[in-house]
């Protein structure tokens, strides 16, 4: 595959990902996606690899997760030819970080929002710049992650904050999510890489068989949530063929408040307005 949408590196038994679409803060698209799990694949085949980094192009962002422009005109999912609803696989991609038998490193360089906050959750290790930014976003923009970006979540900061992240959609610094266990290390922002780059020269110095079966020990532990990614996925994929979901991308493109306070009546917005006597 010739990539357009990433960077894709290898040496000194270093792969590293970045995405590249820094002119829209490393947001992706199902291209995108399609491209990562190209690049995974091919670093895990690779027997002269021994760690990955995942990172994003720019000084300003990770990645801000899903582009909400590329969910197509109805807004239903973003277009792609995948098997998902979603429009994109972005299952694949996470059930990949996590199974490629080689530590995984997010140099988070920026915002890491929405569905980059997942990408850098589902990483083995995240080492970030002071100036990164972290959060979620779904419930603002009619979306969710009901797998690794909730449950594994809950299992790194603990359930209370997990809550509050995704209930509230808060922007976190750098230094708080080291606080909460969100991220290894903080460091000054002109020496993330060189700093990454310390944490794979010690990664590459120790066993490789050793390393793998940790990785594949510490994912027994919550392997169920491969399943629970797959019903909620798929769950998303319905999600966002209705009203609710569609009013949260529309206001996000529009730049507009958005209006959910709407969908509290009785029915749902899935059924169409309320028509009681009162009403009309």
């Amino acid at each position: 595959m010739a990539f357009t949408d990433i960077l894709y590196t290898k040496s000194e038994g270093i792969a590293t990902v970045t995405i590249h679409r820094p002119h829209v803060l490393n947001a992706f698209r199902a291209q995108t996606v399609a491209e990562m799990i190209e690049a995974f694949a091919d670093a895990w085949t690779d027997r002269e690899i021994g760690v990955v980094v995942l990172t994003g192009a720019g000084d300003k962002a990770f990645c801000v997760g899903g582009d909400q422009k590329e969910r197509g005109a109805t807004g239903t999912n973003y277009g792609g030819h995948s098997r998902s609803e979603l429009g994109l696989d972005i299952e694949d991609l996470h059930a990949l970080i996590r199974n490629i038998p080689k530590p995984v490193i997010a140099a988070v360089n920026g915002y890491a929002i929405g569905g980059g906050h997942v990408l850098h959750v589902v990483c083995d290790l995240s080492i970030a710049s002071n100036q990164a930014v972290f959060g979620q976003v779904g419930p603002r923009v009619g979306s969710v992650d009901p797998g690794y970006g909730t449950a594994y979540l809950a299992r790194v900061v603990g359930e209370k904050k997990a809550r509050e992240i995704w209930y509230l959609c808060r922007r976190y610094t750098a230094a708080e999510a080291l606080q909460m266990g969100l991220v290894n290390q903080v460091v000054a922002h002109a020496d993330l890489y060189a700093e990454v780059r310390k944490w794979c020269d010690e990664i590459l110095d120790k066993s490789p068989t050793a390393l793998k079966l940790a990785k594949y020990s510490f994912n027994a532990d919550t392997a169920h949530i491969g399943g629970i990614a797959q019903l909620g996925m798929s769950a998303v994929g319905l999600y966002y063929g209705t009203r609710e979901a569609m009013e949260g991308n529309r206001a996000f493109i529009e730049k507009r408040h958005v209006n959910f306070r709407q969908f509290r009546r009785w029915p749902s917005a899935a059924q169409g307005p309320s028509t009681t006597e009162e009403e009309t």
